[in-house]
């Protein structure tokens, strides 16, 4: 009997050993960079075997990035573009994906089967289009330019759409007994309902909004409407690669992603909508 209960402990031991094994080689490559971001210029930082955390830790490097070039301009930018494009994606995808869950309609599944297909098309096809309606919009150096692209996206709806789906039915036919519209029931029962993946989808949103490269460097060419990873792409050019100052540049650029997503995974919980109905 005592075997068999160390057996267990044994493999859980290895199994966690295994995944902390996994989790410093992922995490290396950010230790790596903020052991630089601190280092002083008299340390080397390619050293071998490397030292991550630096002997005299120095927070110099952010001064002089925030000091000496527009960092706060490019923070706020990438904050305004994010938050937008979070706020009117939530928005659009879950309208969309209201109908295709809820709704019985003509035509309803091939109009899924569509959004969905359009995963499969690499954003590289309908750049040049895109580019060319921005341009005959007047919304090229602007925030709307920026954030066009991203109004709605086919793993939004469908995201949304399965989560719609696993709402209880009497909650919906409550409310339509007590006299709701269809928009109503959208908002005061469904919205709630699904909480935990609006939250998983504007993580996903946010971090592929705060992260763009190619589009805002495509449709912006003025620096006050840079976002943080042309500002810190414009640093490297400007810097002739001064690692440390790119390191710290870089922090600058990844800590509002690792701060909201520790502010919002506890809202990342599985909810009981069902608890509330009797069978």
């Amino acid at each position: 009997m005592q075997t068999k209960l160390q057996q267990p402990k044994f493999q859980v031991f290895w199994l966690y050993l295994i995944l902390g094994a996994i989790a410093i080689v992922m995490l290396f490559p950010l230790l790596w960079l903020f052991g630089t971001s601190l280092k002083s210029p008299t340390e080397d930082i390619f050293s071998f075997p490397p030292q991550i955390f630096p002997r005299q830790p120095t927070l110099e490097n952010f001064f002089k990035v925030w000091q000496n070039y527009p960092f706060g301009q490019y923070l706020l930018n990438s904050t305004l573009v994010a938050a937008l494009t979070v706020s009117i994606n939530l928005l659009f995808c879950s309208l969309a994906a209201y109908p295709l869950a809820r709704l019985d309609f003509r035509g309803r599944d091939a109009i899924l089967a569509v959004v969905i297909s359009t995963i499969m098309i690499p954003f590289q096809i309908v750049m040049i289009p895109l580019y060319i309606l921005t341009v005959q919009l007047g919304l090229r150096n602007t925030y709307v330019g920026v954030i066009l692209p991203t109004l709605a996206s086919a793993f939004g709806i469908f995201l949304l759409r399965q989560a719609f789906q696993s709402v209880p039915k009497e909650l919906e036919e409550a409310s339509r007994i007590d006299g709701c519209s269809e928009l109503g029931i959208w908002w005061h029962v469904m919205i709630p309902a699904v909480r935990p993946a609006l939250v998983t989808l504007a993580i996903f949103v946010f971090i592929g909004s705060w992260s763009d490269f190619l589009w805002p460097l495509i449709v912006l060419d003025r620096p006050e409407y840079f976002t943080l990873p042309l500002g810190v792409a414009r640093l490297a050019s400007a810097l002739d690669f001064d690692w440390r100052l790119i390191a710290a540049g870089s922090i600058i650029s990844i800590a509002p992603v690792l701060i909201l997503f520790l502010f919002l995974q506890r809202y990342i919980i599985p909810t009981d909508t069902g608890s509330g109905v009797k069978g």
